[in-house]
């Protein structure tokens, strides 16, 4: 009796074992959830990386993430993250396709240019030697872009004979319009600060004297500047792209490696579970049925060897799938770690061009995007507080005379000094953009119909009061300024409408004046 309740309590301690052995499993389960939670911590962050690039890519990830909810369901997400590497490899490829297009378009100008009569000798072989190097594909925008330049330098040099060849061009009105319009231009396009001092030497050799030569390098050179720009944003673009390919390959390598351990670890478990419970059972049934203590014994020894040798390879088992997971978290951890890197700096470039999209570059005011975004946020507010709210449009006064008798450069001087003059005329809670050319949009929240032109009158006063001097000859440079209120039922547009014909209105009555629309 003695020997039977001893093997009876040694089949309590299997089952206690057995039991923590099923909640070490368990365990081991959410621990793998936990897991699976830091990789679609990664694919969230990965999808914001994304967003934007590719509308495909964008919902096969937002697939992704639906899918991949528990551990269990990795098997079912594998197909999404097949398609979602293979929407970066045609984006790669879509790329590519258009380098191709560009090449074959660059052989037909050059071959359209080979049929120019009269060529020098050594402009044609030079022609000649780069139709062929246009043979070669191009491997990303950085081959395309100086292709292109060298085709500009190719009709700059055919234009340049043919003006030797014949007579010297007049410069007419339509030329010195053609002038003023892209001086006009380069004032409200952003180039960048290593573009400027070229920019602004090309403005001013537009507003003196020029011959017709000045004007078509002028174009050639903001051509090939703008082109330049535009290179640089999709060859970051594209190396973005390169990034999120490997890092969205290795992760499916990580996840697949994972899942496939986890399947055969997983029949390994189920299989070592239904051994031991077989031991545990065949225990139980021979302390009911065998009565000699000895037999009991032998039988127990064995069933115990057995049970310690199933328990010792569920532990082993279970060891190394914690190493094998550990290395899968800390690959994706790597990865991440990497991608969020790449990902910040992309969106600090992608936040300051954004900046720089809604800001006038020559006056520092918000630009005609900016005032339209801020209008519709002025616009809802109204709307739910009930607020005034008015518009206002100014517009300096004889604008064209200055640029005229000063030149363009002075032009600009006169509207950057009076862009900050109406910004510190206003209080934090308004706002000042510029509209174009020499108009400016007020938005004037919060202010009694009483106070309005008053207000606008002090703004009025302020840019006249500003001493300016060109060419050591004092002027007096005004503003006129039109201005209405939203009133019930109306847009915020049709409340432009209104300010910018009472500006007109102030224009045509000896400008210098405020006129409110009530």
């Amino acid at each position: 009796m003695k020997d039977a309740a001893i093997g009876t309590s040694q089949v309590n301690v299997l089952q206690q074992k057995l039991y923590s052995a099923k909640q070490a499993l368990e365990e081991m389960n959410e621990e793998q959830n936990a897991k699976l939670r830091i990789l679609m911590q990664f694919i969230a962050q990965l999808s914001l990386a994304c967003k934007g690039q590719n509308l495909e890519l964008d919902n096969k990830l937002a697939k992704l993430r639906h899918k991949l909810a528990n551990f269990s369901q990795v098997e079912e997400a594998l197909p999404t993250l097949y398609e979602a590497e293979m929407t970066l490899k045609q984006q790669y490829a879509h790329v590519m396709l258009q380098l191709e297009d560009c090449r074959k378009s660059l052989s037909n100008i050059v071959g359209q240019i080979q049929r120019v009569e009269s060529l020098p000798s050594k402009l044609k072989l030079e022609i000649s030697y780069f139709k062929k190097d246009l043979l070669k594909p191009f491997h990303s925008y950085w081959d395309y872009i100086p292709k292109v330049d060298k085709i500009i330098q190719f009709y700059d040099a055919i234009l340049q004979e043919k003006l030797n060849l014949g007579d010297q061009f007049e410069v007419l009105p339509r030329h010195r319009q053609a002038a003023h319009e892209l001086a006009q231009l380069l004032s409200e396009i952003e180039f960048r600060k290593d573009q400027r001092a070229q920019v602004s030497e090309i403005k001013q050799q537009l507003t003196q004297e020029f011959e017709l030569n000045t004007l078509l390098n002028a174009y050639q050179v903001v051509l090939s500047l703008l082109l330049d720009n535009i290179a640089r944003e999709k060859t970051a673009s594209q190396e973005f792209l390169y990034v999120l390919n490997n890092a969205l390959s290795n992760v499916q390598e990580v996840v697949a490696d994972s899942y496939s351990h986890s399947i055969k670890n997983y029949q390994v478990a189920k299989q070592l579970n239904r051994d031991i419970n077989y031991q545990v059972d065949n225990v139980g049934e021979t302390v009911i049925e065998v009565d000699d203590i000895n037999e009991l014994k032998n039988q127990i020894t064995t069933h115990l060897a057995s049970l310690r040798k199933s328990l010792s390879r569920k532990e082993l088992l279970e060891n190394r799938e914690q190493t094998q997971l550990k290395q899968s978290v800390e690959t994706l951890r790597r990865e991440l770690k990497e991608l969020a890197k790449e990902t910040e700096s992309y969106k600090e470039r992608l936040f300051e061009q954004q900046k720089l999209n809604l800001l006038d570059s020559l006056t520092q005011l918000p630009n005609r995007s900016a005032l339209e975004e801020r209008m519709d946020i002025e616009y809802r507010s109204h709307k739910r507080t009930k607020q005034p709210l008015w518009v206002a449009v100014a517009d300096i006064d004889h604008f064209k005379t200055i640029n005229d008798s000063f030149g363009h450069s002075t032009g600009d001087k006169t509207l950057q000094v009076i862009a900050m003059a109406l910004k510190n005329s206003l209080r934090e809670s308004e706002f000042v953009a510029r509209y174009g050319g020499e108009e400016f949009v007020l938005l004037l929240p919060d202010i009694a119909e009483s106070d309005i032109l008053p207000l606008l009158n002090r703004v009025r006063e302020k840019v006249k009061s500003i001493p300016f001097k060109f060419k050591d000859q004092r002027i007096t440079v005004t503003v006129s300024i039109g201005a209405a209120q939203i009133i019930e039922n109306e847009l915020i547009t049709e409340t432009f409408d209104r300010a910018d014909a009472a500006l007109y209105k102030a224009k045509n009555e000896s400008r210098d004046r405020v006129i409110i629309d009530f």
